[in-house]
């Protein structure tokens, strides 16, 4: 990453949250040019690894070394640049230390936009744990008393993805990006995802009924794709469009 280059930040739970809920996000800003910078704070070892544990002989270390191998494919797909928190999942815990590293990656990274988890969701506790360390890790690298000296970050606008069942979250898409140029990209993403193969078709459906919904809503189309967000604070401006 160059000081002129933009940037975002995607903060997730679990290693396969960023390709089904923001990977056409993140694969149309790297098309772009922008950096495209990816946290997963765990590899969603334990609850989101079903399929590998079926296998005989599974072992713990043997689910995280093929959860890495899928999400490095995926990231690289996409375009992104992705990290790994190794925190454990099902209960996902963030202590002083991760987040403070979180807090020195917004500052570092500086993002233009920031994509995260809903704020409830109760079929997965880790995913809202997750929007509230991000969206807290953003506050407190604004903080001038946080590492004095260090440049501050400004207010990046934050936005949440859409969960697997929003009217359970209280979830409500208040933007659709229009992610038709770059959902084969996306679905390429999907397929490296093995150990959660189950999803591959649904969130192509997603992906489907927002794109209907984006065209309708807009004068784009020939939209077919899109991807859902909820924003956090409000849009600043000069005009309404």
């Amino acid at each position: 990453m160059n000081k002129d280059q933009k940037s975002g930040l995607v903060v997730v739970a679990h290693t396969g949250d960023f390709v089904w809920r923001a990977g056409g996000a993140i694969a149309l800003f790297a098309k772009k040019g922008w950096h495209m910078k990816i946290v997963c704070l765990s590899f969603g070892e334990r609850g989101e690894s079903a399929k590998m544990w079926r296998e005989p002989g599974m072992t713990l270390e043997r689910v995280k070394a093929g959860r890495i191998k899928e999400a490095e494919r995926a990231a690289k797909i996409l375009g992104g640049d992705i990290e790994f928190f190794d925190l454990g999942d099902y209960p996902l815990r963030v202590d002083d230390k991760a987040f403070e590293k979180l807090v020195d990656i917004f500052r570092k990274v500086n993002p233009q936009f920031v994509l995260t988890h809903s704020r409830e969701d109760p079929y997965n506790f880790d995913h809202p744990m997750a929007s509230r360390v991000a969206q807290e890790a953003r506050v407190i690298a604004q903080a001038h008393g946080f590492k004095p000296g260090e440049t501050v970050l400004g207010a990046p606008p934050v936005y949440l993805f859409e969960p697997h069942q929003p009217e359970q979250c209280n979830w409500k898409p208040q933007m659709i990006l229009d992610i038709s140029e770059v959902f084969d990209i996306k679905r390429k993403a999907f397929e490296c995802l093995e150990a959660q193969e189950y999803l591959w078709e649904y969130y192509t459906r997603v992906a489907l009924n927002r794109g209907v919904q984006g065209a309708r809503n807009s004068e784009r189309k020939d939209m077919k794709y899109g991807e859902a967000y909820e924003r956090v604070f409000p849009s600043v401006g000069d005009a309404f469009v």
